[in-house]
């Protein structure tokens, strides 16, 4: 924006409203896929068969996500802000029109690629933006309107999603993403002026590579393991050991680059490290919830796609009604006690969960998904900014590409986990059409979310007290 904004106006009717109104909006294209498609799943799978590749769905957009963000930071600290996320909207739409026509789930997979590669765009270059145009203390305020999207999107989304399913009209769980993916390019690109600070960077395509089939060969190996393949097999030690291959030397060539697509010397921060770690076991748990628990409710009770996605919307509206009120509890007490306080309610959550779901109960699950989602929303606004206030505007982007990297890969790693955990029990049961052993994989997927979340709060515990940058004015204070 150009430099003679008023600071101290900050809704949507102020100089900048036009922007955030946009931002908002963008934001709403990942937020409403990120709820609509799960409450569909039995029904994309009665269309396009496949029970055992459903998480494939989820996994593949979430790790052309994770590996695309990275890539996105650097070119947007050189480039800008706006080409980018002006690339990641048409390439989400163009992805959201290919998977509306999928004639198979291969297809269909494949098309979440290219979804993916847009939302790998869209999602941090939102929270960039906001960063550069708005102090830290604004953005406490700011957060509030994005939170509102979140919230809207989460009772949206999963009705749409589940309205389409009983309508056998699952397709349009992607077209409806066309007209909202038109109306945010066309606002950004008539009103976003950005003012740049364009520095040069060497885009680490080799670290790119190495991550993705890192990455690919670990979910390849879960989720096909037992499935299309025995465990202990050939292709399972082909995939798992050419997983931890590509991953290791991918730290070495990190180590070397000019400029990695993951900063070792970034994690090497206690702060940048221990915000990162919370932020991969907050996608874990997000998503992993929210792809697998329409299913074992739908499966195990027959309850209609509707009622399982407004079961599950709980946890997408505890979120958002955390985070508006994240803004000032961390102005107030810190980021580091806030994410503690948010991971604590959301480890008991978790538990909870694990304890309640041999006895399936769409009001039992609605009541701890709120809970659920309402400590992860009171986690991860803070851990973000903390991290984006304890940089400049040169490596804004790089941190925040970071923390929604490790968001991303931990949700594609989660579902992995979790989708190889559901096949191996249906694998050794009556199959996916029997309540009672979707009942049992989803206590099992409830349990590993349950030691996740430990995991995290423990994370949270080593961050870092607080620097005074934290609380001053301006953005990127250090």
């Amino acid at each position: 924006m150009t430099a003679s904004i008023d600071r101290a106006s900050i809704g949507l009717r102020s100089e900048r409203g036009p922007v955030l109104g946009a931002l908002m909006l963008a934001t709403g294209l990942i937020a409403i896929d990120a709820t609509i498609l799960a409450t569909a799943v039995p029904s994309i799978v009665r269309d396009l068969g496949s029970y055992q590749q459903f998480p494939w769905l989820f996994s593949v957009y979430l790790l052309a996500q994770a590996v695309s963000v990275p890539i996105y930071s650097k070119f947007a600290d050189t480039v800008g802000r706006k080409p980018i996320i002006l690339l990641g909207i048409g390439l989400f739409l163009l992805g959201s029109l290919l998977s509306g026509f999928a004639w198979s789930m291969t297809a269909l997979i494949v098309f979440r690629i290219v979804q993916g590669l847009g939302a790998g765009a869209v999602a941090p270059m939102s929270m960039t933006i906001v960063g550069d145009i708005y102090t830290v203390a604004e953005r406490a305020k700011v957060q509030g309107y994005i939170a509102s999207v979140w919230a809207v999107s989460s009772v949206v989304g999963p009705a749409l999603g589940g309205i389409f399913a009983q309508l056998d009209a699952w397709r349009w769980i992607f077209w409806v993403n066309i007209p909202l993916c038109l109306i945010a390019g066309w606002m950004l690109l008539r009103k976003y002026v950005e003012e740049k600070q364009t520095q040069r960077h060497r885009i680490d395509f080799a670290g790119a590579v190495l991550l993705t089939v890192g990455l690919t060969g670990l979910i390849l190996g879960m989720l096909e393991g037992g499935n299309a393949w025995d465990w202990i097999s050939v292709p399972s030690a082909v995939c798992f050991g050419l997983g931890v291959a590509a991953l290791v030397v991918f730290g070495v060539v990190e180590r070397r680059a000019a400029e990695p697509i993951v900063d070792l010397r970034l994690a090497a921060r206690p702060l940048i490290l221990t915000t990162t770690i919370v932020s991969l076991g907050i996608g874990a748990l997000m998503t992993g919830v929210t792809s697998f628990a329409p299913a074992y409710l739908e499966g195990s009770i027959g309850i209609a796609p509707l009622l399982s996605g407004l079961a599950v919307a709980a946890l997408t509206l505890g979120w958002p009604l955390a985070a508006a009120n994240a803004g000032r509890l961390y102005l107030r007490i810190g980021f580091r006690r806030t994410a503690l306080t948010g991971m604590a309610i959301t480890t008991v959550a978790a538990i909870a969960l694990a304890v309640v779901s041999p006895w399936p109960n769409p009001f039992s699950v609605a009541a701890v998904a709120f809970v659920l989602g309402f400590g992860l929303g009171w986690s991860a606004a803070p851990t973000l900014i903390a991290a984006q206030a304890s940089v400049g505007w040169g490596e804004r982007g790089a941190v925040t590409g970071m923390n929604a990297f490790a968001r991303s890969a931990g949700s594609a790693l989660g579902v992995a986990v979790f989708g190889a955990i559901s096949n191996a029990v249906i694998a050794q049961g009556a199959g996916p059409d029997d309540p009672d052993t979707i009942v049992s994989a989803s206590v099992w997927i409830f349990i590993a979310a349950a030691v996740v979340a430990v995991l995290t709060l423990v994370a949270a515990a080593f961050m870092p007290r607080d620097s005074a940058g934290a609380h001053s004015g301006e953005p990127g204070a250090a």
